[in-house]
C-alpha cells in the first residue's frame, strides 16, 4: 500500500496532470453559459469528474502506446515508463480505471452524454496512434481537448447547439497551433524514425506558418463563439485578451530559436484559457 501510495506522484507527473489547467477553463467557460450562471453543485461535479478522468485515461494511455518511441527520443527518455519508474501495466490499469470512472460519469450526467462517450473516447485515445500516419495529428489533438465545451453543453442541457460547436473549433485551432510549436523540437527525431508533424513534413519556418494561422482562426472562432452565446463585452475582453497573449507566444518562437519554447508553451497557453474564462465569469456575474 504504502508502495503504492509513492507512485501517485510519479504518475501524476508522467501524465502531466497540471495541463489539466489548457482545456478546463474552456469547459467552465460553456457550462457558465449553458447554464446561464452555475448548474447545481450535482452537475459541476460530475462535469468535473469526467474531465479530469477522460484527460487521465488520454495521457496515461498516451504514454503506454509511445512508451517504445520515448525510450528513444532524448527529449523523452526520462520518462515514467521508458526510465522504469512505472510499469506498462500500473499504466494499463490506470487507463482501465480512469476509462471506467468517466462513463460512469457520463452516464450520472444524462442519456446522451452516455451515448456518446464511446465517441469521445475513440478521439481523445485515438489520437495516440494519429502520430504515425498523418502530420495533421496536431489537430486530432486540438480536437481532442476542443470536444470539451460541446461535451460540457450536452452535460448541462442535453443537447448540442452551433455555440459550443464554435467554441469547440477556436479549441481545437488553439491546441493545434501550440502542438505544432512544441513539436519544432522533434522536427529531427520524428524525420529520422518515420513520425508524422508538420515541422517534418513543411519544415519548421512553414509550419510556424500554420501555427500563426491556426491561433488565428482561433481568435475568429471564439469571436463567432461568444456572438452566438449571445455574450456580453467582457466576454469579447477575454477574446482581446486571448488575442494579445497568443500574438506574444508566436512571437517568442522562431525556426532558429527554440530557447524561449517552454514559456510559450506553457506560460503563455495557462494565461489564454484562464484569463479567457475570468472574462467569461465576470460576464455572466455582470
Amino acid at each position: 500500500m504504502l508502495n503504492a501510495l509513492r507512485k501517485i506522484p510519479i504518475f501524476l507527473e508522467a501524465i502531466k496532470f497540471e495541463h489539466t489547467i489548457f482545456a478546463l477553463p474552456f469547459a467552465l467557460l460553456s457550462m457558465l453559459y449553458a447554464a446561464q450562471g452555475f448548474p447545481e453543485a450535482r452537475v459541476v461535479g460530475w462535469i468535473l469528474v469526467a474531465m479530469v478522468s477522460a484527460r487521465t485515461a488520454a495521457m496515461a494511455f498516451n504514454r503506454l502506446a509511445d512508451r517504445d518511441i520515448d525510450a528513444l527520443n532524448p527529449r523523452t527518455r526520462d520518462r515514467a515508463l521508458p526510465a522504469g519508474l512505472l510499469t506498462p501495466t500500473q499504466m494499463g490499469w490506470a487507463t482501465v480505471i480512469s476509462i471506467a470512472i468517466f462513463v460512469y460519469a457520463a452516464w450520472q450526467l444524462n442519456w446522451l452524454c452516455f451515448a456518446l462517450a464511446p465517441v469521445a473516447l475513440a478521439v481523445i485515445l485515438g489520437y495516440s496512434y494519429s502520430k504515425r500516419f498523418t502530420p495533421l495529428s496536431h489537430f486530432w489533438l486540438g480536437l481532442s481537448l476542443g470536444i470539451a465545451p460541446s461535451a460540457v453543453w450536452i452535460a448541462v442541457k442535453g443537447t448540442l447547439e452551433w455555440a459550443p460547436i464554435l467554441l469547440t473549433l477556436g479549441v481545437a485551432l488553439w491546441v493545434a497551433g501550440f502542438d505544432i510549436l512544441y513539436s519544432l523540437q522533434d522536427e529531427a527525431f520524428d524525420r529520422q524514425h518515420g513520425l508524422r508533424s508538420l515541422p517534418e513534413t513543411l519544415g519548421g519556418a512553414r509550419a510556424i506558418v500554420v501555427s500563426r494561422a491556426s491561433h488565428a482562426l482561433c481568435i475568429v472562432m471564439l469571436a463567432l463563439g461568444g456572438w452566438a452565446l449571445g455574450a456580453g463585452v467582457w466576454y469579447y475582453l477575454g477574446v482581446a485578451f486571448a488575442a494579445a497573449m497568443l500574438a506574444y507566444e508566436q512571437s517568442l518562437v522562431k525556426p532558429n530559436d527554440l530557447s524561449r519554447l517552454n514559456v510559450a508553451f506553457f506560460t503563455m497557453n495557462g494565461y489564454v484559457s484562464v484569463g479567457l474564462f475570468v472574462f467569461a465569469l465576470l460576464d455572466t456575474v455582470f
